[in-house]
């Protein structure tokens, strides 16, 4: 990965609209969600989601595919395990064989969602 292409995905996600719709993205998984449905379960306006989705669209942290009147957008995690590989490339001075895996989540405080609707 190119440092401005880690760049543009890094400011993308320094919002916190955005990093809530692009871990939204991730939990629904490889098949993705409407947009409808996103707005829904985050509490946004459809005008506010929609400039929220073009950025994350535009440092391609999201796909979107068109489905008549709907839209349907995915997490791209290609971009982020580049933008994670570009962060770990140096990690312990060139020997990432002594450094902790870097894709273990670490346990998170527990965060009160709504409950999400069928789709």
């Amino acid at each position: 990965m190119e440092t401005k292409a880690a760049l543009k995905a890094l400011s993308a996600l320094a919002h916190d609209t955005r990093l809530a719709v692009y871990r939204y993205l991730v939990e629904v998984g490889p098949e993705g969600v409407h947009a409808g449905a996103i707005a829904e379960r985050l509490g946004l306006p459809g005008a506010t989601l929609s400039f929220h989705l073009k950025e994350l669209s535009h440092a391609e942290l999201v796909e979107s595919q068109q489905e008549g009147r709907f839209v349907r957008y995915i997490a791209n995690l290609t971009t982020v395990q580049a933008m994670v590989a570009y962060l770990t490339e140096t990690c312990c001075g060139g020997r990432p064989e002594m450094c902790v895996p870097v894709a273990t989540p670490l346990p998170l405080p527990m965060v009160k969602r709504k409950p999400a609707r069928p789709q």
